[in-house]
This record gives C-alpha cells, structure tokens and sequence, in this order.
C-alpha cells in the first residue's frame, strides 16, 4: 500500500496540473507526427486545432502502411474530430479503415447522467466524464485513469508509471524529458488488446515528444513539426 501511495505522489510530483487545460494549446495549431516501424518511417499523424471562443475542435488525421517485400500487409487511414467546451470534452467522432476494415466511433456527453454515451464499432454505451480519447496530442493521458480507443470507442483502464529522467535527440534538437510507461491495468488482457507504450514528455514545451512500443516490430510516434 505504502509503495503504490509513494508511486502515485511520484507521478503527479512530474507532472503539471495546469496542462489539464485547453488553454495551454491556445498558441498552437497543428502538431506533426511522424509514425516509424523499425526505424523507418511509414506514415504520419496529424493534429489540427481551431477554437471558436472558449470551443475548442482537435481534428486528427493519420495515414501509414506497412509492407513486406512489396506487398502491403497492413494500412490504416483514419480521421477524428474532438470537441471541446473549455476544458470539458462534448463530443468525438471517428472513422478509420482498417485493412479494409470499417471502424468507427460517435461519442458525446450525456448531460442528463454526466456521462460519455459512445457507439462503437467494438463498444456501445456509457462512459465515465473522467475518460480522455486515446491519442499522443494530449497529455493529460499521463493523468487519466483509462482512455477511450480513438479508433473503436473501447474503453480501457491504465496505469502511469514514471520512470526516470533522460535527454533524447530527434530531429536535430535535444529534449529533457521525463520518461513514462503506460500499461493495461487489467494483466490478463490478450496481448493485442493490451496497453504497453513507453512515453517520452517535455516539461519545457509541454508536449509528448515520442511513444514507443512493440507489436510486429518497433513502433514509434516521434514528435516532427509544431507551430
């Protein structure tokens, strides 16, 4: 008990209260991702944002494909929208195709019960206010005690572990970071639905600076462009 409670005062001691805020992205507008598979780069995410008062609409944009000697063994291509009353999500629609594959997700806030009602194409029904979309834009995920699949609407329980302290070149810059792991609370998960990515987090621009994990090869989210 007392070194689950050093653990948790470990984690939120690194990370700041403000960034839960919409407002610290005010002065941005779109942050590029590159997507890597093994060192090479496959794809792309993109993140757009545009506010309308205190409305905030993050409209996501992802691409990438893998290939095997030539032929292509997986794609995704996939669009989302996230929308946001000051620091309240309202609403979150997606669509992605997947090898071929259709997935979905329209999600909007109760105000009736105070609660996300979500149609997926892997999960339909409630969801704790508390949830945030999972996606590498926002670090409040550092934070949150579950997340929403961007892509299917599934809802998964986490847990945020910091590791330590480290200095990381991408890109031709060099960034102090603070290094987490994000896991699954649930261990008993098949190993494709589980949660596993080591996060890379910048105090100094307050952005997510890499993710990494492992599924068929090394995968990585590296932080690009932002302006």
């Amino acid at each position: 008990m007392k070194k689950t409670l050093l653990i948790c005062l470990l984690l939120f001691s690194f990370i700041p209260n403000s960034y839960s805020h919409m407002e610290h992205y005010n002065r941005y507008n779109k942050l590029e991702m590159e997507v890597l598979r093994n060192g090479e780069v496959i794809g792309y995410n993109f993140y757009f944002f545009k506010r309308n008062g205190k409305e905030t609409v993050v409209t996501n944009q992802i691409k990438f494909v893998v290939k095997l000697l030539g032929k292509t063994v997986f794609k995704v291509e996939g669009y989302g929208e996230e929308k946001y009353l000051g620091d309240q999500l309202t609403s979150y629609n997606s669509k992605t195709l997947q090898n071929n594959k259709k997935k979905y997700v329209n999600l909007i806030i109760n105000k009736e019960d105070n609660n996300f009602d979500i149609k997926g194409s892997s999960y339909t029904g409630k969801a704790s206010i508390d949830n945030v979309i999972g996606g590498w834009w926002n670090h409040k995920i550092l934070q949150a005690s579950s997340q929403i699949s961007p892509i299917s609407g599934s809802v998964k329980e986490q847990v945020v572990t910091f590791i330590n302290k480290e200095k990381i070149e991408q890109y031709g810059k060099v960034y102090e970071v603070d290094r987490f792991r994000l896991n699954s609370k649930d261990s008993s998960l098949h190993k494709d639905k589980k949660l596993d990515f080591d996060i890379w987090y910048s105090h100094k621009i307050g952005k997510i600076i890499r993710v990494s994990y492992s599924r068929m090869g090394i995968w990585e989210y590296r932080l690009k462009n932002f302006e």
